[in-house]
């Protein structure tokens, strides 16, 4: 089993920054991509960015290209989220989540670990 806790998350005025971290345990990293979702009220969830094993790809919702930025420290089994220039349009529930295969995909389906979320809320 795989542990996803997610943090830093929280109330931001429009044109702000957040970082969020998510934290893995368990039977951690064996080559897996990880990503970030988003789900807002009464929305389904949508893929945010998507980083592979080595760091070396990864992969945007055009909402959110040139102002988030994914990475990932293998060391410390954390995977982060930055997100700047913030619009209220961000605002939503923030999940971390593993791939089931070592490519970069955007399927919520093809996912099979998922943290329990953190709220990111921009104002305008």
């Amino acid at each position: 089993q795989v542990q996803l806790v997610e943090s830093g998350g929280g109330l931001v005025q429009a044109g702000g920054s957040l970082r969020l971290s998510c934290a893995a345990s368990g039977r951690t990293y064996s080559g897996e991509a990880m990503a970030w979702f988003r789900q807002a009220p009464g929305k389904e969830r949508e893929f945010v960015a998507a980083i592979s094993w080595n760091g070396g790809s990864t992969r945007y919702a055009d909402s959110v290209k040139g102002r988030f930025t994914i990475s990932r420290d293998n060391a410390k089994n954390t995977v982060h989220l930055q997100m700047n220039s913030l619009k209220p349009e961000d605002t939503a529930v923030y999940y971390c989540a593993r791939a089931n295969s070592f490519g970069i995909v955007v399927d919520v389906g093809e996912y099979g670990y998922w943290g329990q979320g953190t709220q990111v809320t921009v104002s305008s």
